[in-house]
């Protein structure tokens, strides 16, 4: 444990995963390959990124942060010039 910027006690951060997602069939998690599928829960299309339900951030550009905080390269498709 450790300190905050007012003096209270913090709990360490840790990469564990809970995923908010009560969807049937349940979402993909942050580590599969699909995890893009995943239902949006909070759309930030002004600020270019949505929050899905298994905990990753998906920015415009494709990037992704996952909830352990891993970032995943923007992916575009390439096109045939």
């Amino acid at each position: 444990m450790s300190l905050n910027h007012v003096g209270h006690l913090e709990e360490p951060v840790t990469a564990e995963h809970h995923t908010v997602c009560t969807h049937e069939p349940p979402c993909p998690q942050p580590d599969d390959l699909d995890r893009e599928a995943a239902r949006i829960i909070a759309a930030h299309p002004e600020q270019g990124w949505n929050l899905l339900c298994n905990g990753v951030v998906v920015f415009d550009d494709t990037g992704e942060l996952l909830p352990d905080g891993r970032v995943i390269d923007p992916h575009r498709p390439i096109t045939a010039a």
